[in-house]
C-alpha cells in the first residue's frame, strides 16, 4: 500500500471544517428567521395591553380540524340533539331514555350550570372543591361510555361567567357594585369578572376535566358580560386590557388553545340577535368564529320583543324568526368554516308550543343549511317525534 499524502489529508480536513462551519451558520440563520416569523405571528394574535388602550385585534384564524383522542363518534353532519341537566342525569336510567329517542344523535349535558354547580368531582379542579361547587351528580366517564355505545355525540355545557357559587366564595373574582359589594342580576345571581384571567382558568379547567373524561365537544354558555339587572352600578375590579367585544374572543382563543390539543371541539352559545346588532355584552359572532368550531345561536321565538325583524308577534311566527336570525348569522360568518347550529324552542312561554311550532323552526334551520339543531327545554321534556329524521 502506498503511504498517505499527509499534506493532502490536512487540506481535506480544513475543507471539511469549513463546510461544517458554513452549514452551522446557515442553520443558525434559518432558526433566527423562523423565530422572527413566529414572534411576529404571536404578536399579531395577542390580545391585551395595559393603560386601558384598545389592544390589537386578534388575527384571523380558522378553526382547525381537531384530532379526536377519545374514540367517540365524529361530529354528525346534521346534529339532532337535546339539552339534559345534571339533575336529570343523576336519575338512574334517565339518560338511557334520551339515548333511544328516534332520530337523536347528540346530547348537550350540563358540566357546569348557571347555578355554579359542577356535575362531577375531579381532582384537577381543586378550586371547585374549595368553593363547594363540585357534586357527584354523575360519573363522567361512565356517561361518556354509555353515550358512545349508543352512537351519541356528547357535548359538555360549561356555563362561564354567571356563577353565584364562585362569586360568593371568592368575591375578588366577582363583578361588584359601585359600593364594593357583590353585584347581582335580576334573578339574584352573582357573576364572575369576564376580564379576570383567573376566572378563565377556572372555567377552562372544568372544561378540561370533561374533555379528559371523553366528552366530544365543549360548549360554553353565558360567555358574555351581564345583560340584565342594574348595569349602571357595575364595577369590574382590576385591569380592563381590551374592550368587551375583544374580551370574549380573547377568552375563546384561550379556551381553544387549551382544549383542541385534547381532541375536543369548542362551541359557544350566543344570543339570537348578536349577529343582527351589537348587544353590548361582548358577543361578536364573526370575531368568535376566528377561533371556535361552532356557534350556537339561541333563537327562541318567545324571547324576541314585539316588532323585531318587522314581525308583530315573534312568538306566533317561530319559523320566520329562526329564518331571519339565521340569515344574519350566515352573513356575519360568510367565508368562515365555523358551523352554525341553532338552539330551537321546545317549551311553552307566552303560549303553548306544539309539534308544528317545533317543526317550523327545524324546517327553517334546514332551509338555511345549518349544521343541524339542538332543542331546549329547561325541564328536559321534549315533544315526541320532533327529532324524527
Amino acid at each position: 500500500m502506498d503511504a498517505p499524502d499527509r499534506n493532502a489529508a490536512a487540506r481535506e480536513r480544513r475543507r471539511a471544517r469549513r463546510r461544517r462551519q458554513v452549514r452551522i451558520r446557515r442553520t443558525v440563520a434559518v432558526a433566527v428567521l423562523l423565530a422572527l416569523v413566529a414572534g411576529i405571528a404571536l404578536g399579531a394574535r395577542a390580545v391585551g395591553g395595559g393603560g386601558g388602550k384598545q389592544a390589537a385585534a386578534p388575527s384571523a384564524k380558522r378553526p382547525h380540524t381537531v384530532a379526536r383522542a377519545n374514540g367517540g363518534p365524529p361530529v354528525p353532519d346534521q346534529i339532532r340533539g337535546v339539552h339534559v341537566t345534571m339533575a336529570l342525569a343523576s336519575l338512574p336510567g334517565k339518560l338511557q331514555q334520551y339515548f333511544v329517542i328516534p332520530g337523536l344523535n347528540a346530547i348537550e349535558l350540563d358540566v357546569k350550570d348557571e347555578n355554579g354547580r359542577v356535575g362531577f368531582d375531579h381532582p384537577r379542579v381543586p378550586l371547585a372543591h374549595q368553593v363547594g361547587a363540585s357534586a357527584p351528580y354523575y360519573d363522567a366517564k361512565k356517561v361518556v361510555r354509555l353515550a358512545h355505545e349508543h352512537g351519541i355525540y356528547l357535548i359538555g355545557r360549561v356555563v362561564t361567567f354567571e356563577d353565584p357559587v364562585l362569586s360568593a366564595k371568592r368575591p375578588e373574582l366577582a363583578v361588584h357594585r359601585s359600593d364594593g359589594s357583590l353585584w347581582l342580576n335580576n334573578a339574584g345571581l352573582g357573576w364572575t369578572n369576564p376580564y379576570d384571567r383567573r376566572v378563565w382558568r377556572y372555567d377552562v379547567d372544568v372544561a378540561t376535566a370533561a374533555a379528559k373524561a371523553g366528552f366530544d365537544e365543549i360548549q360554553f354558555d353565558y360567555v358574555r358580560f351581564p345583560s340584565d339587572g342594574d348595569l349602571s352600578i357595575i364595577r369590574y375590579p382590576g385591569p380592563h386590557p381590551q374592550p368587551m367585544r375583544w374580551t370574549i374572543p380573547a377568552f375563546a382563543q384561550y379556551a381553544v388553545h387549551r382544549l383542541h390539543p385534547l381532541g375536543v371541539r369548542v362551541g359557544m352559545d350566543v344570543f339570537g340577535l348578536s349577529a343582527t346588532r351589537d348587544l353590548g355584552i361582548g358577543q361578536a359572532p364573526r370575531r368568535l368564529s376566528r377561533y371556535i368550531d361552532a356557534v350556537y345561536p339561541m333563537v327562541y321565538p318567545s324571547h324576541y320583543n314585539a316588532g323585531e325583524y318587522g314581525i308583530a308577534q315573534p312568538n306566533d311566527a317561530p319559523g320566520q324568526v329562526v329564518s331571519r336570525s339565521l340569515s344574519d348569522f350566515q352573513r356575519a360568518l360568510e367565508g368562515r368554516k365555523t358551523r352554525i347550529v341553532p338552539w330551537l324552542q321546545d317549551f311553552s312561554l307566552g303560549r303553548t308550543y306544539t309539534l308544528n311550532d317545533v317543526e317550523l323552526q327545524i324546517a327553517a334551520a334546514r332551509a338555511h343549511h345549518t349544521g343541524g339543531f339542538l332543542l331546549w327545554n329547561p325541564e328536559g321534556a321534549y315533544t315526541p317525534d320532533a327529532l324524527a329524521p
